[in-house]
Parts: C-alpha cells; sequence; structure tokens
C-alpha cells in the first residue's frame, strides 16, 4: 500500500476522559478481541505518574493511531519541527538562522532533504515487498500514527496549542505517512551520510574553479564527512546485560543508558504499547518514530548503543581529465548525476527567494565538496542508503519473549541501521551483537583498496570495481555482511557495551578476528574501561554496595555512583605534580599559584556528583591535557595485559602536564569559576544542578550541560551548544518468573514544552538520584494514582 494516504476509515468520533475510578474498566473491551465493542474500533491512552501512556488498541492501525495522539499531546511542535525539516523547507520558515539542534545549516539541510526527495529513494523503498519494503502491520502503524497527530492538531487548532513555541504558525499543520517515513530514513542514516558536506556540493557552471579553490581543505583540515561514525564521543549509550550467573536470584537484568542530546529529533519519548494476544511492549522511542526502539517485554529486554563499525565509506574518484563531473572506472567513463533543488529562503523583512543548490551523486552516493579538485573528488557510500527495515525490525524485537525470537529478527528483517544490541531473557542468557548494516569489506580488499589521503583513514579506490563491498549469501541486499557474520556473543554471566568495539564485550570472553570494519581493536576508551571494572567489583562485592553479585537495587545503585576512570586512576598524581609544583608556568609563560586549586583537587572524592567541588577542575584539567599532541606525560602506556587500567598515571615533572594544568586553573578564573566550584553550579537543566560528566574523562554516567541550558525552553535554544549531552531514558529491568520489575528515568521528562508539568518533572528525580517504578501489568497501571484514560472511538 502507498505510503502517503490514511487508510484507516477514520471517522471524526469521541474523545471521553474517565475518572480514575472508572479505570478499574480500563482496556476491558479491548481485551475481549475483535468486535466486543460493537460500536466501532476503540484505543484507548491511559496515563500514569509522569504522563507516561500506556496505549492498548485492537490492531497496528489503532496502536498508531493512539500513540500519535498522545505524542502531539506533548510534542506536537517537536514533530512539527522535524516535518519541517524532512520537507527541506526551514530556511522558507525559518531563514538561514534558526537552525535545528543537531542539524546543519538550514541552506545545506534544505539541499539535502530535497535532494533525498527528489532521489525517489523513500519512495522506492515503499514499494518494495517485504522484508525489504515494509509490512502490511507496520505500514498501518505510521499510517495510524499521522492519523492520530492530526486528530489531535484538529481538535485542539494551531492557535491554541498550549506550547508557545509553535501556537499560531504558518509552519505548523497537517502531517502524512510520507513524512513519518522519511524521519525513519533520516534516522537509518544519522551516521552514514555527512548532511552539511553532501548539501553544499558545488553549485552552477563554476563548479570546475570553486572545486579548485576548495583543493587546500582536503589537506589542511579534517573535512566533515570524514569524522567518526558518531558525531560525538558523547552520542551513544551504556548498556548491560547481567545474566543468571552473575545475578545474585539467578535472573537476568538489562541496564539501558543511551546518551544522546537532550534537544531536538534525538530525544526518546517513553510508552507503552499494547494488542491484547499480540503485542505488549514497553520502553521509549525516537521523536517522530511510531515505535520503541529500547525496551522490555514480559520475557526479554534489549538495548542499542552506537556501533564503531564503519556503515560508511570514503571513496576517492578519478576525474576524467577536462570533465570535472566524470570519473573513471576500470578504466571506463561513469557520470556523475546532478540534481538541482531549489530551496526557497525567507529574508529577515520576511521576503521570499530562491536559490538554486546542486547536489552530485557517483555510483557510491554522494559527492562531497570539500577536497573536489580537477583530478580528485570524494564520495561516501552508506550501507544504511536502502535502508527502511528498522522499523519493522523494532516491531518484532517488541514482539519476541527470548533470545531465539530476538534473533530471528535480525534474521528476517536486519534493519538496525548503526547500532549494537545488548539483550537478556527471562532464563538468564544474554547476548550481545553487531547486527547493523555494515559493509561487506574483508581485510585483505580493504588493505589492497586503501589509497593514501594525508587526512582521510581508510579512504577507498573508487577508480575500480574491485574495491567495491561484496555480498554475504545471507544478506538480504547486496554490499552487506549477512548475519552468519555479524560478531555477537552469548553468555551467561554478562555482556557490556559503552561504544567500545566488540572485542571486549565480556573482559573474560575476547572477540578476536573481527574484520577491520567492525573496529573491533582491543584498546578501551576510559569509559569502557570503568564500565568493565565496575562490573568486575559489582560481582567481587568490593564497590561498597554489600554482598557480591547484581540486583535490581544494586544496578541502579551502580548506575549513579558517578565513578571516573581517569580521577581513579590519576587524580593522586595530579595532586603530587601540584604540590610538588605550587607556582606553574601556563602556556603563554605566565606563573598561576595553583596551591588552592591543588587543595581542591586532593579533598575531591573523585565523583562527578552534583555537589562535588573538584570534578570541574578536573575536567578543565583532562581538557587541556587532550589538547597536548604527545603523551609523554603518561606514566604509564597502554599495556594488552592490563585493558582496563592502562594507560595511566602522570609524570609530575613533565613539562606538558605541568603546563595543562596552570592552564585549566585560568581557565576557571577566566570563566569567574572557583577552583572548587561544584559541579552542579556549572551544569544545569532549567535551574536544575545535574550529576553526571563527559565520557572522555571517564565518566560512565555521561551528561554535560551549560549552567542556563534549557532555561529558554526544552528543545530549540537560541545556542545549540547548551544543549545537554549524556543520559536521556535509563531503563534498569529484571526479568523474574513472576514477570518483569523496572525502573525508569526519562531525564528531560516527557514533553519539550516549557509550560508542560512533565517538562522538568523527571529532572528532578534525575537530580535526586531516584528513579520511577514502571507500571507494566494491568494491575499496576490500573492502581496508579491519578490514573486518566482517554478512549477515541474511530
Amino acid at each position: 500500500m502507498a505510503s502517503g494516504a490514511v487508510a484507516l476509515g477514520l471517522a471524526a468520533g469521541l474523545l471521553t476522559a474517565l475518572a480514575p475510578a472508572s479505570a478499574q474498566a480500563a482496556g476491558a473491551d479491548l481485551a475481549a478481541g475483535p468486535g466486543a465493542d460493537r460500536g466501532g474500533w476503540t484505543t484507548e491512552i491511559r496515563r500514569t505518574e509522569y504522563g507516561v501512556p500506556h496505549i492498548v488498541a485492537r490492531d497496528f492501525g489503532g496502536l498508531g493511531y493512539g500513540y500519535g495522539y498522545a505524542f502531539a499531546q506533548d510534542n506536537l511542535c517537536q514533530l512539527a519541527d522535524q516535518v519541517v525539516s524532512m520537507r527541506g523547507e526551514r530556511s522558507r520558515w525559518f531563514g538561514l538562522d534558526q537552525r535545528s539542534v543537531g542539524r546543519p545549516g538550514n541552506l545545506e539541510s534544505d539541499t539535502y532533504q530535497q535532494s533525498v526527495l527528489r532521489s525517489g529513494t523513500v519512495q522506492r523503498l515503499l514499494a518494495q515487498p517485504a522484508p525489504v519494503g515494509p509490512t502490511g502491520e507496520v505500514r498501518q502503524l505510521v499510517d495510524g500514527y499521522a492519523a492520530g497527530y492530526n486528530r489531535y492538531l484538529r481538535e485542539t487548532g494551531v492557535d491554541h496549542l498550549p506550547d508557545p513555541s509553535c501556537r499560531g504558525k504558518g509552519w505548523v499543520g497537517p502531517i502524512t505517512a510520507d513524512d513519518l517515513w522519511n524521519i525513519l530514513y533520516d534516522v537509518n542514516t544519522w551516521t552514514g551520510t555527512p548532511r552539511k558536506s553532501a548539501a553544499t556540493a558545488v553549485p552552477g557552471a563554476d563548479a570546475a574553479a570553486a572545486r579548485d579553490a576548495a583543493a587546500p581543505a582536503a589537506t589542511s583540515a579534517r573535512p566533515d564527512w570524514a569524522g567518526p561514525a558518531a558525531d560525538s564521543p558523547d552520542t551513544g549509550s551504556n548498556a548491560w546485560a547481567i545474566g543468571r550467573d552473575a545475578d545474585r536470584d539467578g535472573n537476568g537484568l538489562l541496564l539501558a543508558n543511551p546518551h544522546l542530546q537532550w534537544a531536538g529529533p534525538e530525544r526518546f519519548y517513553q510508552a507503552q504499547l499494547t494488542i491484547p494476544g499480540v503485542l505488549d511492549v514497553a520502553g521509549a522511542g525516537l521523536y517522530g518514530l511510531p515505535f520503541l526502539q529500547i525496551g522490555h517485554t514480559k520475557g526479554l529486554a534489549w538495548t542499542h548503543t552506537t556501533s564503531n563499525a564503519r556503515h560508511r565509506l570514503a571513496y576517492r574518484l578519478s576525474l576524467v581529465p577536462g570533465d570535472p563531473t566524470a570519473y573513471l572506472v576500470d578504466g571506463k567513463v561513469e557520470r556523475m548525476t546532478a540534481v538541482t533543488v531549489p530551496v526557497t529562503v525567507r529574508a529577515a523583512d520576511g521576503t521570499l527567494s530562491t536559490v538554486d543548490r546542486t547536489v552530485y551523486r557517483s555510483r557510491h552516493g554522494y559527492v562531497m565538496a570539500e577536497g573536489w579538485t580537477r583530478e580528485y573528488a570524494f564520495t561516501i557510500r552508506d550501507a544504511n542508503a536502502d535502508n527502511l527495515r528498522s522499523l519493522d525490525e523494532w516491531v518484532a524485537m517488541g514482539r519476541s519473549q527470548n533470545l531465539d525470537q530476538l534473533r530471528q529478527a535480525q534474521r528476517t528483517h536486519q534493519g538496525v541501521p548503526w547500532m549494537y544490541t545488548t539483550a537478556v531473557d527471562a532464563g538468564g542468557t544474554t547476548y550481545f551483537t553487531d547486527s547493523s548494516a555494515v559493509p561487506q569489506l574483508p581485510d585483505a580488499q580493504r588493505t589492497r583498496c586503501l589509497v593514501p589521503d594525508p587526512v582521510v583513514d581508510g579512504m577507498l579506490d573508487g577508480s575500480t570495481a574491485a574495491c567495491d563491498p561484496g555480498s554475504d549469501p545471507d544478506a538480504l541486499l547486496p554490499g552487506l555482511f549477512g548475519p552468519a557474520n555479524h560478531p555477537a556473543l552469548t553468555r551467561t554471566d554478562y555482556v557490556a557495551n559503552a561504544n567500545n568495539g566488540p572485542y571486549l564485550t565480556n573482559a573474560d570472553a575476547p572477540m578476536a578476528g573481527l574484520p577491520a570494519v567492525y573496529n573491533g581493536g582491543p584498546e578501551l576508551a576510559p569509559r569502557p574501561q570503568l564500565s568493565l571494572r565496575m562490573i568486575a567489583d559489582r560481582r567481587a562485592g568490593t564497590d561498597g554496595l554489600g554482598a557480591p553479585g547484581f540486583t535490581l537495587a544494586t544496578l541502579q545503585a551502580t548506575m549513579f555512583g558517578n565513578r571516573v576512570q581517569s580521577a581513579e586512576l590519576d587524580r593522586d598524581d595530579a595532586v603530587a605534580l601540584c604540590r610538588a609544583h605550587p607556582v606553574l608556568a601556563a602556556t603563554d609563560g605566565t606563573p598561576v599559584d595553583v596551591s588552592a586549586a591543588c587543595d581542591a583537587l586532593a579533598a575531591w572524592s573523585t565523583r562527578a556528583d552534583a555537589d562535588s567541588r573538584g570534578a570541574v577542575l578536573w575536567q578543565a584539567y583532562r581538557d587541556a591535557l587532550a589538547r597536548i599532541r604527545t603523551t609523554s606525560w603518561q606514566k604509564v602506556p597502554y599495556d594488552p595485559a592490563q585493558p582496563l587500567t592502562t594507560p595511566r598515571g602522570i609524570v609530575a615533572a613533565d613539562a606538558d602536564a605541568q603546563r595543562a594544568f596552570a592552564d585549566a586553573v585560568r581557565r576557571l578564573a577566566a570563566l569567574g569559576l572557583p577552583v572548587d566550584a561544584p559541579l552542579g553550579l556549572v551544569q544545569r537543566w532549567a535551574g536544575i544542578p545535574l550529576h553526571g560528566c563527559s565520557s572522555e574523562t571517564g565518566c560512565f554516567n555521561v551528561l554535560t550541560a551549560g549552567p542556563d541550558s534549557g532555561a529558554g525552553g526544552g528543545t530549540y535554544p537560541a545556542d545549540p551548544r547548551s544543549v545537554p549531552l549524556g543520559a536521556s531514558f535509563l531503563m534498569a529491568t529484571e526479568l523474574t518468573d513472576r514477570g518483569p520489575r523496572t525502573r525508569t528515568l526519562l531525564t528531560y521528562g516527557e514533553s519539550a514544552d516549557p509550560t508542560s508539568p512533565h517538562f522538568t518533572d523527571q529532572t528532578r528525580r534525575y537530580a535526586d538520584k531516584q528513579w520511577v517504578t514502571e507500571r507494566f501489568t494491568e494491575a499496576e497501571i490500573r492502581s496508579a494514582p491519578g490514573l486518566t484514560v482517554t478512549t477515541l472511538k474511530r
């Protein structure tokens, strides 16, 4: 079925708000099965504490209808803004200055998005039969979600929306299923196609001269498209699956801790989605996606972390002399395709004009503007360029009750785009895999095809088809590794990931021999080192949390212990350095008295709690050390025999280490901060002090924020740099023989509307390290204080 029209036979219906006393019957007619209410199909939205919606319907269309309606109640403005982005209309409505958080400038964003629309890629994939195209159930889910959103908008009216950020705005209107499919495609290609570089491909007839002018960028700076798989080292997650051998009661436990921005489309929305007898899943999903990406059923819990695999490959094209839009492959000429898109731009006075932008594509994908000369051009091949399968896989995961069913979902749909999957079932067996879309590029082929590049590691030769990715026989689409070759580990003690490669998923069972495109190297960054140390300490009972072994309570306490790897390994050496040298020279030679800073650092607990005095100074010192190009200041280099505690130490006599300390002290002074400033003074959301720190320092509980973040609204602040990044949706689940026991925390609440009671209600709980007890069963939901029920009849 084509995706544009809503084909659910929707009619104007009845909206009923039931008092809590009436909630005893909530879902009763739905649970009775099809035809039970004889007056038409019914969807119910039951909201428990903190506004969490529990949506019950009899089919996938009705489920999407309720989910879309509930989401619009809380976050209509945010989805409306996403839709403007997907339609390539940001410049039309907002001009060139009001950019969206997490996206490039409006002109670049619009150029890229309109090129995607004009390519017809999403429509082509929608026309494919499942599993390459969506299943009928998922099409109904998407259609229903759009219809539910539109119903809320129609009933409320643009001029009466509660959120002032879009109330009465001309850019707010009904959405279509196509808009949602485009959002899904955009999410799938987040780490594959670089929007800015692709979207600024050189326009018009002066292309050759402009490309030559851009040539120095190829040798003097690292271009946008050459970046890592993730946009930021903190854009990722922690994931633990604790098996029956490490759980004190022999159960299975899961900790989900995704690290994403607190504003823009990367926010999560918490919900429970139920079709009696078919589906019952609770967790959280990204804004604009009509299903959950992280969650649990009665018998299975799973989460995702950002994969380190190379989901995109960079190719150097050898251009035809005198023809900069043609290139050679095995001696034969191939031409780039050019798409010129007109972008409407609003000026400061409100007048509209049109700017024509041209985007070029090669056989691999988008051609990058940076580094394009008369001799070479560079192009990106995204392994997810044909991926619209992820939603089907997440739905199949949400129906799974054990690991066998989860694996079957992955084999069937092969749709997880750029994420690891960590899971545990009620039997206490844990599972880790990188089932994401990864180019089938064995090491021998990769080595043969590498071409030297002064800036980009892993540049491949685009002048021969022998360097194109191959295909595994069990891969759903050509060019990808198939399920039989996906890295995977099944254990009964634990598996864990903190955005490290798969190699040390379990410290006792290294996954060696993986292809280089999976980034399976042994050396760990500080956060994944600490992650594995924390598991070992809990199993040994040496972390101060009582007897050895995990329980749900100790899992929660471990999460909010706020340990900092670099401080545990290096703080004492830093104190020894400043004790020996109370006056240090900064980088510019200025003498700096560091004695007060030394006292503050010595008194610090080495934890990143909001009231910790010393954490701010330590962050400044680690930032200064990171700017040093050498590692001569490190006392002990990396040792494969000590993968969790090396490199470590600071050489007190090292001049670079001394200058970095002086620079850090001066940095705090320049900001008007005392050297013993509490962390919560500089890290806030809407005035609420926040605990947590950066991944680079080795903080497990990643959270970084500015002192005024969230003060001007939840999602689109004037300064995108003030957007917090890190812990977003937290879920600790224990799967017992009596059903799941789950504690959750949506750090920024269910709504990005600053006028909503659910804008900061859970932020305050996060600040106090208090979790929310999830309501999963009918009895738990019915007993919720203040329960409200909205019935949507169609």
